[in-house]
Parts: C-alpha cells; sequence; structure tokens
C-alpha cells in the first residue's frame, strides 16, 4: 500500500553531502539510558544504567523529550521509520503480521527518496530488519537481509532463556554488526561517498545477553529504585559501547562534522520482566505502563540527534515520530519540504538549527492505532491521538475516552474527560476522521493480537 508521490527535488545544493547514521536500539524505554530526556524530570534517567557515549552524543546535539516510536511494538514502528506514514495508513499494526498489502517496491521509501534526491548516496542496514520484505527492495545496497528476532538471539518458548543472564563476547552480535557498519563509513569515506546507514540493535531485546565484564559490574553496584535488572544494566552499557565505536570511527576518519547521528528506540520497554500482569511500578515510570500498550511507556522513546547546524548541548520539546525522519532527512539534503498528503510526517530540520518549535504535517497531531486486544497488555483494543500537549485514548470494547494533559502529567494518572470535554470531542474527532481517511483496520469483538492478516481481521474504519 504505497502512496503516490509529488515530491519535488533541487539538484544537489551541496559540494559535501552530509552523512547520516541511524542507531536504532530494540525495546529501550524512554528513561532506558542514562541522559536525562527531560531535564526538570530526575527519573527520565535510568538510576542504574550506565551509558556514557549517549552522555557524550546529547552533549554533541539535541535531545527530544517527546519523541515517538509509532507504535508500541516494533515492526510498525520500523515499517513507519521506511515510507514515513504511520501504521494505521500503512495497515500495519503488529509483528508477524501479513504485509501482501503494502508495495514493498514503491519508489516512496527512506533510502530510495535519498537517492533520488541525491544519486551519489550509498545506504546499508546491518542488524534486525524485523520487516515482512528484504533491505534490497527498499533501496539498500547493503545489508544483513530480510533479518528478525530470532537472528539476534531470541527464544519465544524458553523463559530461562529469554530473561536469564547470558554471558558472550558478542551479546546479540551488538560488536559483530557494529564491525560491518564501521567497514561501511570507512569504505564509503574513503570513496569520499554520502552515504546513509541504519543499525538496528537486537539489544535489548531478550535474550538477555552481556559481556562477563559487564555483568560482573552491574552485579556489584547498587541497584537502583526505578532499574534493577543486572541482564538489562549490562546490556545496555554494551549496546552503549557500540555507539562510542561509532563515534570514535567518525572522528578518526575526520567526518564527524559531516555527519548525523541519530540514535532512538523502536518502542517503550517491556513494563517489567516476567510476570507482567501484577506489576505496580513500570520499568518506564515516571511513564505508565510499557511496550504493547499506547500509554506513554510503550511509545515514549529516547532520541538523540548530532550533526552540522545542530546546536551542542540543545533541547527540544517538540513532539516527533518516526513518521517525521524521512521528510527531515529529505529536507536536510535538498532544503526542499515534501509535499504530500499520504505522507504522515513532517520535516523537523528548522527545529534541528534553532530556527523554529513547531513542525508542519499533513497529518493534525501524533496517531497510535491498536485494534487487537492482548493478554499481557491492555487487554483491550484502542488507539490514540497527541496534538500539542493533549493526549486522548480512546478504548474500542466500551468507547471509554481517557484524555491526559502531557505537559503536567506525564503519568498519565489525571484523567481530564470530564472537565475538558471540548478538547476531548475535538480531538476524538480529528482521531476518528483521520482513521477513516486511511481506512485502518478496525477492532471487533474478538480480534485479537494473533489476527495477522487484513483479510481474517475483516473490518476497517
Amino acid at each position: 500500500m504505497g502512496f503516490v508521490s509529488n515530491f519535488i527535488f533541487s539538484s544537489q545544493e551541496k559540494t559535501n553531502p552530509p552523512n547520516f547514521i541511524f542507531i536504532l536500539a530494540d525495546d529501550q524505554g524512554w528513561n532506558g539510558t542514562s541522559v536525562r530526556m527531560n531535564d526538570t524530570i530526575p527519573y527520565s534517567a535510568s538510576d542504574f544504567y550506565e551509558t556514557p557515549n549517549l552522555e557524550k552524543l546529547a552533549k554533541k546535539g539535541m535531545k527530544f523529550s517527546n519523541a515517538y516510536g509509532s507504535a508500541p511494538v516494533c515492526a510498525p514502528s520500523r515499517y513507519s521509520i521506511q515510507f514515513g506514514q504511520t501504521p494505521a495508513r500503512l495497515q500495519m499494526i503488529r509483528v508477524g503480521m501479513n504485509t501482501n498489502h503494502i508495495d514493498h517496491n514503491s519508489s516512496n521509501t527512506l533510502a530510495k527518496q535519498i537517492k533520488k534526491t541525491n544519486s551519489s548516496y550509498k545506504a546499508a542496514h546491518f542488524g534486525k530488519w524485523g520487516m515482512d520484505s528484504d533491505p534490497k527492495t527498499l533501496g539498500y545496497d547493503k545489508s544483513d537481509g530480510p533479518t528478525k528476532n530470532k537472528d539476534g538471539f531470541f527464544d519465544y518458548d524458553s523463559r530461562e532463556l529469554q530473561w536469564g543472564n547470558n554471558i558472550s563476547e558478542d551479546p546479540k552480535k551488538i560488536f559483530s554488526i557494529t564491525e560491518k557498519a564501521i567497514d561501511f563509513i570507512e569504505e564509503n569515506a574513503q570513496k569520499k561517498t554520502p552515504f546513509y546507514l541504519q543499525l538496528s540493535h537486537y539489544a535489548i531485546h531478550s535474550n538477555l545477553m552481556m559481556t562477563k565484564k559487564s555483568y560482573e559490574k552491574y552485579s556489584k553496584k547498587e541497584k537502583g529504585k526505578i532499574h534493577n535488572n543486572i541482564g538489562l544494566a549490562a546490556m545496555t552499557e554494551n549496546l552503549d559501547q557500540s555507539v562510542g565505536l561509532i563515534m570514535k570511527k567518525l572522528k578518526e576518519l575526520g567526518i564527524e562534522n559531516n555527519t548525523y547521528i541519530i540514535y532512538s528506540s523502536d518502542n517503550g520497554s517491556v513494563p517489567i520482566i516476567v510476570p507482567r500482569r501484577y506489576y505496580k511500578q513500570s520499568y518506564n515510570y515516571p511513564l505508565s505502563r510499557g511496550k504493547w500498550d499506547a500509554m506513554e511507556g510503550g511509545i515514549r522513546v529516547p532520541m538523540i540527534i548530532s550533526g552540522p547546524n545542530i546546536e551542542p548541548n540543545s533541547y527540544s520539546a517538540t513532539n516527533i515520530s518516526f513518521s517525521d525522519l524521512l521528510p527531515t532527512i529529505i529536507d536536510i539534503i535538498s532544503s526542499k519540504k515534501i509535499k504530500d498528503k499520504s505522507l504522515d510526517g513532517g520535516s523537523f530540520k528548522d527545529i534541528l538549527f534553532g530556527k523554529s518549535k513547531t513542525i508542519k504535517r499533513p497529518t493534525n497531531g501524533l496517531i497510535f492505532h491498536v485494534p487487537y486486544e492482548n493478554g499481557i497488555a491492555l487487554k483491550r483494543a484502542h488507539s490514540a491521538i497527541i496534538q500539542d500537549n493533549y493526549k486522548l485514548v480512546k478504548f474500542y470494547d466500551n468507547d471509554e475516552i481517557q484524555l491526559f494533559d502531557l505537559n503536567t502529567d506525564i503519568y498519565e494518572e489525571n484523567d481530564l474527560y470530564q472537565k475538558k470535554g471540548k478538547i476531548a470531542k475535538r480531538l476524538e474527532t480529528s482521531l476518528m476522521n483521520y482513521l477513516s481517511g486511511v481506512k485502518a483496520p478496525k477492532w471487533q469483538p474478538g480480534i485479537t493480537w494473533k489476527f495477522n492478516t487484513l483479510k481474517k481481521i475483516n473490518s476497517f474504519h
């Protein structure tokens, strides 16, 4: 289900086009690093994990306190990155879903649009692809192929392997895929070829894996009140070491000042290690709940970006999401905005460069769509919309509406629906109009996360 494009690009405007490296973690929560994502909220950084290289990256660039993955699970978020569209528009709503309805050969994917803007670019993807396609089909010159969780050591049927501490010198392939990334960087630096590199880590998704050294370090460290799992802490530091290796190589090659580094995670952290149904406080605290839900803990993610024309140690509270990445990168390369109503994202280049605090999008607000029941999460099909500081969540089993002011209540504890009915009605209308406009899959009684084809769901807004 690709989109018809009216993209208009200028000829190459820069003699030295910038490079882009997107480092994507798996299941790392908003507070899952030692970078405080909101300076006024202490627990917006981990009270146990250490990520010194991400701290260096944040000092070199801009951190976003209100950045969102496009879904509370990985595959829909990854599709959104590549297509610049919401999972609702793509009708891609869950992991393992059949995606024959999506045009993977579309010319309007991220890597293809970069090359259309400037044909000298090369593109590579290493690590977890997590999509029902091949990276080559979407425009990548080099990749590890159509990899999924199992390629990064994931044992669905074994809780012992998933949540036990497994020692490895290459945990979750962190260092081997980093080596491939560095080889690609070196190759293109030598040829003076601009590149887009996406390094999608399997970490910190289970199975828990870490080096012996990092495990021993956190075994001896005093645990935090929010984060206390030794394995997650150790693996997080190993992941951070990959970021350091990339930054070091860019400096060695003399291209760090012409390279954008984008760091984020596909969705929020698991709320807690099993059993999840009875937890009182999520790993994502102060955000509510976690992976699998469109509450803040499931969708708000860390986001740090450094690169040319970005003020060091800067900060933005503007709402951004993964669908914004494609138009932003194209805008940076070509200084042209993409004008296409079927593209949900908008460029935030002017925010990065300190020229604005707002984004213009074809779609008003951020949309999150979870139209199925999930026994390990809220158990209720729901959708959400964020416009400015307000967030509305609609549950489909009984049409319950919840409204939160995220400026004052990121905990999502104070439901304002009764007090601010007009705002709630406006947001609900906007949400439902959008879902109807894109013919998003619609929940009906009995539809669970196991429904993996549109034909089986057979219900649309």
